[in-house]
């Protein structure tokens, strides 16, 4: 028979779970500091962990992350999803705005005009409206190959980081390697097929959890 944690509370629950993954993993863990905190938050969010071997970081995505939700950012989803994955103690404590255009009159009437996802429609919008500091992709490739064009093609187009994480069997997995091969922008991925928006919203999560930390002290 199953033995039953006697545990009720969202917060103790969470404690406990961070716990497990810590023992179930541990020392030397293939990450360190603030990395093994993404990536503990993604296992947590997953249950997966095989993310162990397949997460990959830019040098700078940390830095460039903990640092951008600092000043108070904006972030840009590929879905409303991952949107809502991305909780507002935190993002409201550091001045944040998190925002998805999918819904957008202008990108429905571009996507059908252009023959395009509204996904890939929305990243424009994004950045015409000059609103994007940091882009959360865990859903459409279409929108991670869109980002990345642009990026390619102008100069002036610099996200402080890239949380590309589309999810499925269509370019997921080719448009994450373009993104890992691209040294324009720092990112954090994951390498293959696996991904999502819950993911990609966890990710955010664990490095507002350190800008936070870094503002109280």
């Amino acid at each position: 028979m199953a033995k039953i944690t006697n545990i009720s509370q969202p917060a103790d629950i969470e404690r406990r779970s961070l716990a497990i993954i810590d023992s179930e993993v541990p020392e030397p863990r293939p990450f360190k500091g603030i990395q093994w905190n993404v990536v503990r938050r993604m296992i947590h969010t997953s249950a997966d962990f095989e993310l162990l071997s397949l997460t990959r970081f830019h040098p700078d995505a940390v830095s460039a992350g903990v640092k951008a939700l600092s000043r108070g950012c904006t972030v840009v989803t590929d879905t409303k999803m991952a949107k809502a994955g991305i909780t507002s103690r935190r993002i409201d404590f550091l001045c944040c705005r998190v925002t998805c255009f999918i819904d957008d009159p202008a990108v429905i009437k571009k996507a059908a005009q252009d023959g395009i996802t509204r996904s890939a429609a929305a990243v424009d919008l994004a950045l015409s409206s000059g609103q994007a500091d940091i882009f959360v992709v865990g859903n459409a490739p279409t929108a991670l190959l869109t980002l990345l064009s642009r990026i390619e093609n102008d100069p002036a187009i610099r996200p402080a980081l890239i949380i590309g994480m589309p999810v499925g069997f269509v370019n997921a997995a080719e448009s994450k390697e373009l993104l890992m091969e691209q040294e324009n922008v720092p990112y954090i991925t994951i390498k293959g097929r696996k991904g999502g928006s819950a993911l990609a919203a966890s990710v955010v999560n664990a490095l507002a959890e350190t800008a936070m930390a870094q503002n109280r002290k």
